[in-house]
Formats: structure tokens, sequence, C-alpha cells
């Protein structure tokens, strides 16, 4: 078997979220607890185990990223991926012998993959895992042959019936609570917040980034009855202070993302990992880990970055941070030059694609569009949703991503600026034309 069957192997008997959506979903362990049995794998390393509403996989690659540039060798598990497959699983592997480049990414082998899936097809067959079990079932198998010093575990979906949460962390760590996947978590962000704080555990230190009157009474009572010590990530001053003194700087260029590294930091000190170590995993972030999509800058001229924020909660973070660029001085000339902003955006249906678009500002030129999945919201329907909200004649809808980033393209001068978003599968696919 190579790698591309079975690939298509899994999506053809187990179909993803990113697919199907909420059918690929299998709330509950007992699946994935008969699957690890079988496959005879035990929990090999420390893990820490990080869930959250937005920020989880910059908060995961950060914590990652420092325990690296600690000397440490990380596994790291996130979901879904941009481009490959085997984006899902790495190795953070320290580097002897340089001093500047601390740590590297490895990624799972594409040979791994496939000799895992035609070994064990009987044993899908017959339990019928869903494909996130398969796939944290793979990344636990190849992470326990690594011979990781600690893994970095992120949550697929909620928290207290994930199959990621069958682990015994040292560590976990909740980013936030937004309004995401309602039609399987709840309505409320209560409800939400006692999801994901399903993956507390006794006695295991929790850190959460931040303090909602919604939702903290919920982490509150859920901790005390696992005896489990509770951290506002945003109430330690004193640690916020010393993020700041000790981690300028960051890869990660978004300004959201300052609570990212606010909550990571927190959990690293929890950890008691050097301070030093911190300011170098969170400065080289991008090298140490191979992390894409969070605010990346694609090209300089026209300016063009893209973002895999995809709900409401997550788009919101970075809409005045696109408005600050539309409007900065450009050049030499302390002038401001009021450049044209063009977005390419594209969403899953399952998504409140009206919140979304209420968010998004009148002034720019939009290119409505759809990524290659089941789920994807069609172009023409965002078009006429966006007309009848915004009663503004400033989009064009297109069938492929493709050619909605090639119209930006053709219609945007140097000094533009162009924006990717909506969805990981709509900022994968620009990602795949620029490589």
């Amino acid at each position: 078997m190579t790698y591309q069957q079975a690939i298509d192997y899994l999506y053809a008997v187990a179909p993803p979220f990113h697919q199907v959506g909420a059918a690929a979903y299998k709330p509950g362990l007992d699946t994935m607890r008969r699957l690890m049995s079988a496959l005879g794998v035990q929990q090999s390393c420390p893990v820490i185990h990080v869930a959250g509403t937005n920020g989880k996989g910059s908060t995961s690659h950060l914590i990652a990223s420092a325990l690296a540039a600690s000397g440490l060798k990380v596994g790291l598990y996130t979901s879904p991926h941009l481009v490959s497959f085997c984006e899902r699983v790495r190795v953070i592997e320290p580097v002897a012998g340089s001093p500047k480049l601390k740590a590297k990414p490895r990624l799972i082998p594409e040979s791994y993959v496939a000799y895992f899936v035609e070994t064990h097809k009987p044993l899908f067959e017959q339990l019928r895992p869903s494909f996130f079990e398969i796939t944290t079932a793979m990344a636990f198998c190849w992470l326990a042959g690594q011979d990781v010093d600690i893994a970095v575990i992120e949550v697929g979906l909620g928290g207290l019936l994930d199959a990621t949460n069958i682990v015994n962390p040292v560590l976990t760590v909740i980013t936030n609570i937004g309004l995401d996947h309602t039609d399987l978590l709840g309505s409320t962000l209560a409800e939400i917040a006692t999801q994901k704080a399903g993956i507390i555990k006794p006695g295991v230190t929790c850190i959460v980034g931040e303090r909602s009157e919604q939702t903290a009474e919920v982490f509150e009572q859920i901790a005390q009855a696992n005896n489990a010590p509770l951290v506002f990530a945003d109430e330690c001053e004193y640690l916020r202070r010393q993020r700041m003194r000790y981690a300028p700087d960051c890869e990660l260029r978004g300004d959201y993302q300052q609570q990212n590294m606010q909550t990571a930091f927190v959990a690293l000190r929890a950890l008691c990992v050097p301070r030093q170590a911190v300011a170098d995993g969170f400065a080289h972030v991008v090298t140490y880990t191979g992390l894409r999509g969070r605010w990346e800058i694609l090209a300089e001229r026209p300016l063009t970055i893209c973002d895999t924020g995809h709900n409401s909660h997550g788009i919101s973070t970075y809409i005045a941070q696109l408005q600050k660029i539309k409007n900065s001085p450009k050049g030499d000339k302390a002038k401001i030059i009021n450049c044209t902003l063009h977005i390419v955006f594209g969403m899953v249906a399952d998504k409140d694609v009206e919140a979304v678009l209420r968010l998004l500002p009148d002034e720019a030129v939009y290119y409505f569009t759809q990524p290659d999945s089941h789920r994807a919201l069609p172009a023409e329907v965002m078009l006429n949703k966006w007309q009848s909200l915004h009663q503004v004649s400033n989009a064009k809808a297109f069938g492929r991503v493709y050619d909605a980033f090639r119209a930006a393209q053709d219609s945007a001068s140097p000094d533009d600026v162009i924006f990717i978003g909506g969805s990981n599968y709509v900022v994968g696919e620009v990602i795949k034309l620029f490589e």
C-alpha cells in the first residue's frame, strides 16, 4: 500500500470531519480504548493536553517550541492539517552544536502512515473507528517509538468525549471558550466550557487562558471536584510581566497571539521551563515547529496574508489588525496611503456564517469561494448572504479557491493587501499554490 492509497482508504472508510462534518464525530472513549488496547500501545511519556475554541493549535506549538528549546525531544499532535496529512504528527528535535538553531521539526513519515493503515485494516473494519480515532491511534503509536521526552496533544473537538482524552496528562490547558460546534458541544458558553473542562484530571493543574463570567464557575466547580489546581492565565500579572520581559518577540505575528503567548507562558512556568528557553521558543516557534497559516505572510507586494481563524470568535480577532494594516503609513513618507483590501474568503456550511459576515468590513473587495470539501458553503450562497447583509456591490463568487485567489492577484496593485481566510481548507489550498 502506498501513502496515497492509505489516505484514500481512510477517507473512504472513515470520512474525516472536514469532509462530512458532524457525521464524522463519534463521541465517547470506548472505541478509542478498545483500539489502543488492540494495538498494545500505552502512554510512553508525560503529556500536556490542550483544549479550547480558538488558539489551541498556536498554543500547542508555542509550548512545544519552548520545551524543545530547553533541550527536550517533543512530540506534537494537532489537527487538522493544511497541506499534508503528515503535518498532524511531528517530533520537535533539539539540534546539537548550533548556536542559533535550537530545534527542528520532523513529520511522521508517509511510509509509516502507509504501513500503519495497511497493517491494521482488519482492526479498523472490526471496530469501525472514526477518522480522528484512527489518526489519534496512529499518532500515539508512532510517537511511542520516537523516544520523546514529552508530548503536547491537542484536543480534536470538545474535550470530555474527544478521542485524545484517554491520556493521563501532567498539565491541562484550555485556551478560551467561544460559540463553535454548537450542534455538538452545546448552545451556550457554559455548556461548551463543560465539554472543554472534561480534560481536567484529578490532582492535575489546569491553565485556563482567560476568565469569563459565563464560564469561570464551570471551570472552578469541575477543578474543585477533581482537586485540580486551577490558574486563569490572564490574572497572573507577575507571570505576564515576566513574559513581556523575557519573550519580547514571537514569529507568530497576529495581534491575537498575545493571548496565546500569555497562556503558553503560564503553562510553561507551571512546568518550570527556564525563561530563556521560553523566549527562544517563542521567538522561533515557526522555525522550530513548522507551524503554518497563522497570520502568515505569503508575499510582500502586494502584501498577502492568510489566517486559519474560522469562526466569529476567531475572525473577530484579526479584523482590527487588517484595518490597521490597510490604513498604515507606507514607505518613507509619514503619509497614509489608503490601499485597497482584497479578501479571498470561504467557509464551511456548519458555521454561523451570517455572524461572521457581519464582522467583515464593507470597505474591501471580496472574492467569495468554496474549499474542496462536502461541507463547503457554496460561494454563490455566501455572496447572496453578503449582499443581503451589507447592501454593497463589492463582491464576486468563484467556484474554486484557485480562481478566487488569481482574481485577487490580478486586481490588486503592489501597494494593496490580499487576505485569505474563513476556513482552514481555503488557507491550505492557497498555501499549496505557493508551494
